[in-house]
């Protein structure tokens, strides 16, 4: 199925916009890792993914499944996170069911440690 630029420019102006001046809105400056990983980084690694140029952290943040995984105390909190998201066409079912299966053979806190009340705010700055 081929889309033309038209049908790509109504649907996604901004999307658009970007492809056609090359221009990214949305810096990527992270690394997905596994938790052993966050727990034995060294300064230096973290220094290497850190972007160059200070950023605003809420700005432009959309969490992911795994944010609100990590916001859980549970496993069944977890599971509950993961079927409403699959329901609503956020992730697909493959994805869904990697994360089951890591949750059920892992437990919650494979996911990363729990993300507190006020946590972005104080990532930003502002708490």
């Amino acid at each position: 199925m081929a889309i033309d630029k038209k049908a790509i420019k109504k649907i996604f102006p901004h999307l658009y916009e970007e492809l056609e001046t090359g221009e990214a809105k949305v810096p990527i400056n992270a690394v997905r890792k596994s938790p052993e990983a966050i727990e034995n980084a060294e300064c230096e690694e973290e220094e290497e993914f850190a972007p160059s140029v200070p950023l605003d952290k809420l700005r432009h943040f959309n969490p992911s499944v795994v944010d609100f995984i990590r916001r859980c105390d549970t496993n069944a909190q977890a599971e509950e996170i993961i079927v409403y998201l699959e329901k609503k066409c956020e992730i697909t079912k493959e994805y869904a069911d990697e994360l089951r299966s890591q949750l059920k053979k892992n437990g919650v806190r494979c996911f990363g440690p729990k993300k507190e009340e006020y946590y972005y705010f104080k990532e930003g700055g502002i708490y």
